[in-house]
């Protein structure tokens, strides 16, 4: 079990930022709260996944 700075278990979201599309992250479920606590739950894309999969989403919205 993954808990954040402030003691709560820690919940997974997926990043949609153009720097992490689509990687998973754990972050403190008291969003908005002062911890802002995150811990990458996959590993760093390669430099050519990070340039494709923005333009694949696009095209797909």
């Amino acid at each position: 079990m993954v808990r954040c700075w402030c003691g709560k278990q820690a919940i997974t979201r997926t990043s949609w930022t153009s720097a992490n599309p689509g990687r998973r992250l754990y972050g403190c479920p008291a969003e908005g709260s002062s911890c802002r606590w995150i811990g990458w739950y996959d590993p760093e894309m390669c430099a050519r996944s990070r340039m494709i999969i923005p333009g694949l989403l696009r095209g797909r919205n």
